[in-house]
């Protein structure tokens, strides 16, 4: 199935939000460092970092997960950044000149890697219908699954999130439905992280 309209839409929405306020959380649509931060920290748990690792950070902006991984002193040997908008990803290879480290647009070019992550990249669905949403996020899994030989990992907003605080324009993922497509498709291996006070869930796919 083609999903140019989806591709299309957060190409457009995440030019918009990274030309008004560059490399920073607020460039890519996160609140703050703070929120984001406990975030990764979720994502991350389906690494072994206790030896080195490769990774695709599915949606990557311009690297703060890098970044991350450098503060925290994870082993990582190798990061590709994979992102819709070419200013994201021109910014993301001027900010980290390391060898380990690139950036690209074109997902073909992205070699399989040990994990694979997305951070925050499904929850803007604009106008686009529920299940057709849905549909664009099973194939982007698929593309995240067939890269991470290790296993990945990705959040959403949640379905339980308070009802006079939701939006219209966000994604509330049904955290049931998602642990189960990862079950029956990917691995018998499956967590769903749903207890760190947010309005959101991480499911960690190990293979």
């Amino acid at each position: 199935m083609d999903y140019k309209e989806e591709y299309d839409s957060i190409r457009s929405y995440f030019n918009k939000t990274f030309q008004n306020y560059g490399p920073t959380p607020k460039g890519v649509d996160w609140n703050n460092e703070e929120t984001r931060a406990v975030r990764f920290e979720q994502l991350i748990k389906v690494v072994d970092s206790t030896r080195p690792f490769s990774i695709l950070d599915y949606g990557s902006g311009y690297g703060a997960l890098v970044d991350y991984f450098t503060q925290h002193n994870l082993p990582f040997s190798q990061y590709v950044g994979y992102d819709l908008v070419e200013g994201l990803v021109a910014e993301g290879n001027r900010l980290h000149p390391d060898p380990r480290i690139h950036f690209t647009a074109r997902l073909e070019d992205v070699p399989e890697l040990d994990y694979a992550t997305a951070c925050g990249v499904f929850n803007m669905k604009q106008d686009a219908d529920y299940a057709q949403w849905t549909d664009f996020v099973v194939s982007c899994l698929d593309e995240m699954n067939a890269h991470g030989q290790k296993g990945f990992s990705v959040n959403f907003l949640t379905k339980y999130s308070d009802a006079d605080r939701m939006r219209a324009d966000l994604y509330y993922a049904d955290p049931c439905f998602y642990f189960d497509y990862c079950k029956t498709h990917f691995s018998r291996n499956v967590a769903v992280l749903h207890d760190y006070n947010m309005f959101d869930f991480t499911v960690l796919v190990r293979k």
